[in-house]
């Protein structure tokens, strides 16, 4: 409202240019929009047939498994199900068909590599254009590892952002995402950039989620939806791969975190706090977050108080172990805090799943390499949940989480057509969840038995 139409028209001139730039770079690159890189939704219904079907509201495996899809939804299920006339059926044979899996702790934007001063480097000099079209790679991954909806915990220069877009306009594939753009926290804790001589590099502000001082903090929230946050992430507590706090302390006072939490609340935003630390986690229960991510050093009477307001934990696990592993590779500093939160990481999961808190599949992809991400599901249940109850964590507990509970998470009548097959049966052997045999989203497929993939 109150623009000329001179500017009206200047800007549909540059939004037009811009698009077509856009698509002349992709060209150049070789990149395609995903409907030509998926079969695009079948004009007339599909049925897709196994042996068995995960039900992720019962737990349990229905015998034989029928899913009937029509253009984007689910309009059939279960052994049951009328066939309608002239549809496609996709015979999936010994398979066991799944809702798509949902990793609620991503950051698709980059990966780490072996070597961590050559990434130190690299994530330093590449251009963001550049960084987008490695998004764009790791997206893809994500989704043909049976990953069709993630949220996005973080990432740099609009990436998560635009990566996202491009991913609902059809232009690339990827998983359904919401997203964070920069996670929230205070001057010099994980949230911050590096610590670069001040004259050479310039520091962060709330438009980059480094906010001193709740104003500042309900600044930061508010730049983050400005920009297009589906969620809000910040950092109550240290974090791992930071070169300048200590893993375990909280780094925002009380006040700033109840000014992050109730600023985001009111916008309607869902709320994701990263806490490696204990006294951190119990600020930011208190102020009412939705996730605590990571949680390593959770003690019982904070799991309990999580159990009681149902605060969901996201553990992570793949990372924990990940960074355990390969802590040899990071400077002193951070290969210390590696080893300690891997160390703490699992016996706190396994704490958590005695007392009952309620839990969402998240892996911290990008610590770790994508596409890896369903190797969750299997040290959940090496650290005390059954495959059953890992499963419906990565699928119906983690759409209640994102708020998307309504659309996806369960193979049920109306939802989305997200629906994976594995082989075999993956409550006996839950390995079997790593190697997806099919993938579909929205009622495109990205991955088929006999097809090629790249």
């Amino acid at each position: 409202m109150g623009a000329s139409m001179a500017s009206v028209r200047l800007a549909s001139r540059f939004r037009y240019a811009h698009l077509g730039a856009l698509a002349a770079a992709a060209a150049l690159v070789g990149l395609q929009p995903a409907a030509a890189l998926a079969q695009a939704p079948a004009p007339r219904p599909v049925v897709l047939k196994a042996a068995h079907l995960f039900d992720a509201v019962s737990g349990t495996l229905v015998e034989p498994g029928i899913v009937v899809v029509s253009g984007e939804r689910i309009t059939a299920v279960g052994r049951d199900a009328a066939l309608p006339a002239g549809a496609e059926v996709v015979d999936l044979g010994d398979a066991t068909l799944l809702p798509g899996l949902i990793d609620a702790h991503v950051h698709l934007s980059f990966e780490s590599g072996n070597d961590w001063y050559r990434d130190f480097y690299g994530d330093f000099m590449r251009f963001p254009a550049e960084q987008a079209l490695r998004g764009a790679h790791y997206a893809r991954a994500t989704l043909e590892a049976g990953i069709t909806t993630v949220r996005d915990l973080g990432s740099q220069d609009y990436i998560s952002l635009g990566l996202r877009n491009a991913i609902n306009d059809g232009m690339v594939p990827g998983p359904r995402m919401l997203i964070a753009n920069y996670a929230i926290g205070a001057s010099g804790g994980h949230a911050d950039n590096n610590p670069y001589p001040p004259e050479r590099v310039a520091e962060w502000g709330p438009t980059q989620g480094v906010c001193n001082g709740a104003d500042a903090c309900r600044q930061a929230v508010r730049e983050q939806i400005k920009y297009g946050a589906d969620v809000i992430k910040f950092m109550p507590s240290g974090g791992v791969l930071s070169l300048a706090d200590p893993v375990d302390a909280p780094e925002l006072t009380q006040e700033e975190m109840n000014a992050i939490v109730s600023e985001a609340h009111t916008w309607g935003r869902k709320v994701a706090a990263h806490c490696h630390g204990d006294r951190a986690a119990k600020m930011a229960i208190a102020a009412g977050v939705d996730s605590i991510e990571h949680g390593s050093f959770l003690k019982d009477d904070t799991l309990l108080e999580m159990k009681k307001r149902h605060v969901f934990l996201v553990a992570t696990l793949s990372a924990g172990e990940w960074v355990g592993a390969h802590a040899d590779k990071f400077p002193p500093v951070i290969a210390g805090k590696a080893r300690a939160a891997a160390a703490a990481m699992f016996e706190m999961f396994r704490h958590a799943v005695r007392i009952g808190v309620p839990l969402a599949m998240g892996t911290d992809a990008a610590v770790e390499p994508h596409g890896r991400n369903a190797h969750e599901f299997v040290l959940m249940v090496q650290n005390g949940l059954t495959p059953a109850q890992s499963l419906t964590a990565g699928t119906a507990g983690g759409a209640e989480l994102l708020g998307l509970a309504d659309q996806v998470g369960t193979l049920q009548v109306g939802k989305r057509a997200d629906v994976i097959a594995v082989e075999g049966n993956p409550l006996a052997d839950i390995t079997r969840v790593e190697h997806p045999v099919f993938v579909m989203k929205d009622g495109a497929i990205y991955r088929q038995p006999g097809a090629q993939q790249r």
